[in-house]
């Protein structure tokens, strides 16, 4: 422990002797329980060997699901005071990466909420279970919801306290930052004890397979659910990284226009379901930029109509490099016409109000906004209020007036950080000029960029739109009601 301050030190081996202690009392108790030493025994190896079952997956992830908390909580309900402390400090024996102190401390911890949550049990007049004893469920279920809370406030204050004084950080920044989020998930997975302890009082040991057996089975498709959720964002940040190494502008720009989507989304009543789609959207709505030749994305001020044309197609390459990622959904109308106006002056298709996607009539308020508060080479990030007021100034006509005052009222609440995002690494050829590759979606430059007053009047006049035609009427048709319900 010399790695540790001292005050860690001395909170430590208070916590570690006080679970010595518990469990020299447990013991001495223990035959005071019917048929303690047994149910002791195989729930203790049961919470050993919950140690090293492993989801088949998670050896690559992060994820991870422990089955030995319902056995704790079963045993809380099983033994009391007497037994649980052993069955939950057991888990501390298993040998592991964790140092010794780490597993010295863990054993005292687990003992020390596992008997006070014993004494919670015992106090509200929950029952020991077995089969020569009468119950209701009523009245275990209360007893044991109280000792499930009892024995996650414990846990929870223990970790905050070592935590805390190790990092030398504040006890409510530990509670708030990394405890509280999870206290929920894990107290209603704890439930799962209740029920093993009760099943165990009728039928024994054999609960085990019948309660645990579905619950490693749940835990296994939550592993497997959590592996396919990072493979796509893997994917997505693989084609972001790309995007951003062949346009310096947009270094950090899909994330953000990710982050300021989703606020308007979720500030506008969209359902969470959608709100995912929705990040996907903005985070690739550029992808299409590798399509577009690199001497015309890095070319400075005006673009002749050939260059022109080259650039609106993007929103089509993007669409024809994501229709595959099934997992996107919607997301996909999003970043074929997220350049679309609401007065019909946008690309590539020239859709009007209503007719343009809800995803895309975000993320053309989304991308506006991300793009006049970052730095550009010929001038300033514009500031927060200066973005808000051109964005009104162009409601109605560029964008969808509902979804500017969404965004209006989420950043109000939420906050946005304007960071200073120039690449220091530009050609010279960027010095004090707009580039209409990373521009465009600016409203306040389009006099310098030279863009058309008005669309094509056939969207056919770019080349590649003829994939348009291989969308269905439902997917390029359906208009969505801009309250996003």
């Amino acid at each position: 422990m010399r790695e540790l301050p001292w005050a860690a030190r001395i909170y430590v081996t208070a916590v570690s002797v006080g679970g010595a202690l518990v469990a020299f009392l447990s013991l001495r108790g223990l035959d005071a329980v019917p048929a303690g030493w047994t149910t002791t025994l195989t729930l203790a190896v049961l919470i050993i060997l919950a140690r090293y079952v492993r989801s088949p997956l998670s050896h690559r992830e992060r994820v991870d699901i422990s089955v030995g908390q319902p056995i704790g909580i079963a045993s809380v309900l099983l033994l009391g005071p007497a037994g649980a402390p052993l069955v939950m400090a057991a888990a501390a024996l298993t040998p592991g990466p964790e140092r010794r102190h780490v597993r010295v401390f863990n054993f005292g911890m687990l003992a020390i909420q596992a008997w006070l949550a014993g004494l919670a049990y015992d106090a509200v007049g929950g029952p020991l279970l077995s089969s020569d004893v009468a119950y209701t469920p009523r009245s275990v279920l209360l007893a044991g919801l109280v000792a499930t809370i009892v024995l996650e406030l414990v846990n929870g204050l223990l970790m905050v306290g070592v935590i805390s004084l190790t990092e030398r950080v504040s006890p409510l920044r530990v509670w708030y930052g990394t405890l509280a989020q999870s206290a929920l998930p894990m107290f209603i997975y704890s439930i799962f004890g209740i029920l093993l302890a009760v099943v165990w009082s009728y039928v024994g040991a054999i609960a085990a397979v019948l309660v645990l057996a579905p619950l490693m089975v749940a835990r296994w498709v939550f592993a497997e659910f959590a592996l396919r959720q990072e493979s796509y964002e893997a994917t997505m940040r693989s084609l972001i990284k790309s995007v951003e190494t062949k346009d310096l502008y947009t270094r950090g720009h899909s994330e953000r226009v990710s982050r300021a989507s989703v606020l308007i989304g979720r500030r506008a009543g969209m359902r969470e379901d959608r709100v995912s789609s929705l990040r996907y959207a903005g985070m690739l709505h550029d992808v299409g930029k590798l399509g577009v030749p690199t001497s015309v994305l890095q070319k400075a001020g005006r673009l002749n109509d050939d260059e022109y044309e080259a650039i609106q197609q993007h929103t089509v390459r993007g669409r024809e490099i994501v229709k595959d990622l099934e997992f996107l959904g919607e997301a996909i109308e999003g970043i074929l016409l997220h350049h679309e106006r609401i007065d019909g002056r946008g690309y590539p298709m020239g859709k009007v109000g209503s007719e343009i996607p809800e995803f895309a009539r975000i993320i053309a308020v989304a991308d506006a906004f991300d793009s006049m508060t970052t730095t550009r080479s010929y001038r300033g990030a514009r500031s927060i209020e200066d973005a808000f007021e051109e964005l009104r100034r162009c409601k109605g006509s560029q964008f969808d007036p509902v979804m500017v005052e969404a965004l209006i009222e989420a950043v109000g609440t939420e906050g946005w950080d304007a960071s200073d995002t120039l690449p220091t690494d530009l050609p010279e050829s960027f010095d004090g000029i707009p580039t209409m590759a990373s521009d465009d979606d600016d409203p306040t430059v389009a006099d310098h960029l030279g863009i058309p007053s008005a669309a094509p009047g056939d969207a056919s006049e770019l080349d590649g739109l003829d994939v348009l035609d291989e969308l269905d009427d439902d997917a390029m048709g359906q208009t969505v009601s801009g309250d996003a319900s």
